[in-house]
């Protein structure tokens, strides 16, 4: 056996010792599958001589789960072949549990996805007292299932109700947790504890056996034709359908798998679950969402972005220029995660306002359990409110978090650089304006970087690091270093106007409004970005971000235009953003009228105003080709990104556009859209729209050729 080490010892105890040769963790290899079939033989040869077997790990952590490259390379057709490896990987599951020896699990770390489904192969599991360890099933944000006995055992240990948050939503726990939930039978302060409980527990108990193969086993709740269990089940498929839309297949499959698993034997339950895996991980849906979820997220979390020859970086403290929303976050984001900082604005009241904001958070999550008084105490003393910019002196960072006006930028920027410790960089965060023009007023433009936070910063995981002109790699690599640090994600991209993100996010709404431009019904145009997966339509995510600010882009834009003697000319989704804001006085959401009306403790409602002035008669569209239009138009857009070099990777431009804009996470991002589109017909359905609609779908040769020399 290569990946399994086998041994019995005096005292009878067979230990199985997980150890992928050349890997930081065990995944669930095809070699390895071979091997623990082979360790289960072993096993049942040497029976009378075993009292009973341990499953240890010889990696920092227990076992990471199922091997997603070769998922990757999967097509529908190795379906049946998929479900023939799924059922043998089960009956060395089976082998373990019908030995007649009492199997126990050390968690000496994370046990995630397929790991678990290891470990739940045991009679018992103990697992080290570390809160930062985790255990579950996330295979469902990977657009898998755990299918493998994960699905049938959690449900056949929990019952139906108390096993959906942990199979449906893929929420995963802490080994308190799975001791609260009888998932552990104990924890452990050490590796020899761990294993000196085992050990205690296989002498209890020489005849263990799961509980669904007892004779007294009853489900937890109750069989789905239990009256309260029953009535759950109506409303569970409605409730999914309306959190999933129908695009996320895996989420579907898991509550079938459940509900009919339920209804029959352990061993039919298994096969259930066996077919739907097999139809699930050999689908686009699941290779698009393991490209982004798995291999894009790990790619820049391993820095394959980041330049690669200076020694990692990390501030001692910071400075904010700006305490309003996106100040108070940038500070909340550096005081959670250790890093001392000064935030400044125009008057001590304004900066401690800014400051509450972390008082705020932190007292929700003192009231959640997630932190104590004591943490949150630690957070507030890290934050330094003041209205002098002499307080800043001494920080490594500076970031910039003022109003999108180039003056007031500038200005902010000569009078704090100066405070800089020296090396340190100086950061603007802008959603918008070229970095290249801010850095005119930094005395060292090599160290001045785009840090773009989205709000509300606390929820927001990405950060748009934007490298301009004169930007050194120096500074690039420390800002990377930086919002790692903070518990941020980071993409690298180029400078140009709106960057990546807020220039492709501009498609989605201006889309919108141009078919409301053409006449479309609101209410269609949203349903519309919904059933696309957008997580909000497009007119309604426009009320969020203001109206009244893409007018004030849209004048600054013709403003630098003009400087540059070119003109301007308005498209007409542009004039009716125009006309809603200068001529209706309807600025957005802030205001509480944009596209919809806010009425004071009511839900919002479109505004009667876009059928009166907007809709015509006659106009009608299929709600799957809006879809597609608005899909299409951000994933041009997007390729017209990486052929300029605005952005330089597709792992930047999948999670940017995911993370940043709420491009459908089932897409796996805007680049693996036109991917598992395919070329050929991502370029002849985009021809199309481009007759139809305009120059705006169509693909050049510069874009056609970075596609496809970009493909996976």
């Amino acid at each position: 056996m290569q990946n399994i080490h086998y041994e019995v010892d005096a005292a009878g105890i067979a230990t199985l010792t997980f150890d992928e040769p050349g890997s930081p963790v065990n995944t669930m290899t095809q070699q390895w599958q071979l091997d623990l079939a082979e360790a289960a033989a072993e096993l049942e040869r040497d029976k009378e001589r075993i009292k009973g077997v341990l499953l240890a790990s010889a990696k920092s952590t227990f076992f990471a789960g199922a091997d997603l490259y070769g998922v990757l390379k999967l097509t529908a057709a190795d379906a049946p072949a998929a479900f023939a490896g799924i059922e043998a990987l089960k009956k060395s599951f089976r082998r373990l549990e019908t030995l007649g020896r009492p199997v126990v699990a050390l968690l000496c770390g994370a046990a995630l996805g397929g790991g678990w489904e290891v470990a739940l192969a045991a009679h018992a599991r103990f697992a080290l007292d570390d809160l930062k360890i985790k255990f579950g099933t996330p295979e469902v944000t990977l657009g898998l299932i755990p299918g493998a006995t994960g699905i049938t055992k959690t449900v056949r240990m929990l019952g139906l109700m108390g096993a959906n948050p942990y199979l449906v939503e893929g929420k995963l726990f802490n080994p308190r947790k799975a001791l609260e939930l009888g998932l552990v039978q104990g924890l452990a302060g050490s590796a020899d504890e761990l294993k000196a409980l085992a050990l205690e527990w296989i002498a209890a108990n020489p005849n263990a056996a799961q509980p669904w193969d007892q004779k007294d086993y009853k489900m937890p709740g109750g069989t789905p034709t239990s009256p309260k269990v029953a009535m759950g089940l109506v409303v569970a498929p409605a409730m999914l359908a309306a959190k999933s839309r129908g695009i996320y297949p895996a989420a579907q499959a898991i509550l079938e798998t459940m509900v009919e698993g339920a209804l029959v034997d352990y061993d039919t339950a298994t096969r259930i679950e066996s077919r739907k895996l097999a139809r699930i991980m050999t689908g686009q849906n699941a290779k698009n969402m393991i490209t982004a979820f798995f291999f894009n997220l790990n790619a820049i979390r391993s820095g394959k972005s980041r330049p690669g020859k200076f020694a990692r970086w990390k501030p001692t403290r910071v400075g904010i220029l700006g305490a309003g929303m996106m100040g108070a976050g940038i500070a909340h984001a550096n005081a959670s995660h250790g890093i001392a900082c000064v935030l400044k604005d125009v008057n001590l009241e304004l900066a401690s306002a800014g400051k509450a904001y972390t008082e705020k958070l932190g007292a929700k999550a003192v009231a959640r359990g997630r932190i104590s008084e004591a943490q949150k105490a630690r957070m507030l003393s890290l934050i330094t409110s003041t209205a002098n910019v002499a307080d800043l002196k001494g920080c490594d960072l500076i970031i910039e978090a003022v109003f999108e006006k180039r003056e007031l930028k500038a200005m902010v920027t000569e009078d704090a650089e100066r405070m800089l410790a020296p090396g340190g960089i100086f950061a603007s965060n802008t959603s918008t304006l070229p970095i290249s023009g801010l850095a005119r007023a930094c005395a060292i433009p090599e160290h001045f970087v785009g840090l773009h936070f989205f709000s509300p910063v606390d929820r927001m995981k990405l950060v748009e690091i934007i490298r301009g002109r004169e930007t050194s790699d120096e500074a690039i690599a420390h800002a990377y270093d930086y919002v790692l640090a903070i518990g941020k994600t980071p993409i690298v991209v180029n400078d140009s106007r709106g960057f990546f993100t807020s220039r492709v996010f501009g498609t989605f709404v201006m889309e919108g409004v141009a078919m409301l431009a053409e006449g479309l019904g609101a209410p269609l145009i949203e349903h519309a970005g919904l059933a696309a997966g957008m997580p909000v339509g497009p007119l309604a995510v426009l009320d969020e971000t203001s109206l009244a600010l893409s007018v004030h882009v849209l004048e600054q834009t013709r403003a630098d235009l003009a400087a540059e003697g070119k003109t301007f000319e308005a498209d007409p989704a542009q004039a009716l953003v125009e006309r809603m804001v200068k001529d209706f006085d309807r600025p957005g959401r802030a205001a509480r009228c944009g596209f919809y009306d806010y009425p004071s403790a009511q839900p919002k409602t479109l505004w009667p105003g876009l059928k009166t002035h907007f809709e015509k008669p006659g106009v009608q569209a299929d709600v799957a080709e809006l879809s597609q239009r608005l899909l299409y138009r951000q994933a041009i857009e997007t390729a017209r990104c990486l052929a300029e070099g605005v952005l330089t990777s597709t792992h930047d431009a999948n999670i940017g556009s995911i993370f940043g804009i709420g491009f459908p996470p089932w897409t796996g991002g805007a680049m693996q859209f036109i991917y598992s589109e395919g070329v050929a017909r991502f370029e002849a359905n985009a021809a199309a729209l481009a007759r139809k609609h305009g120059p705006r779908f169509a693909l050049g040769r510069e874009v056609l050729e970075a596609i496809a020399s970009n493909a996976p």
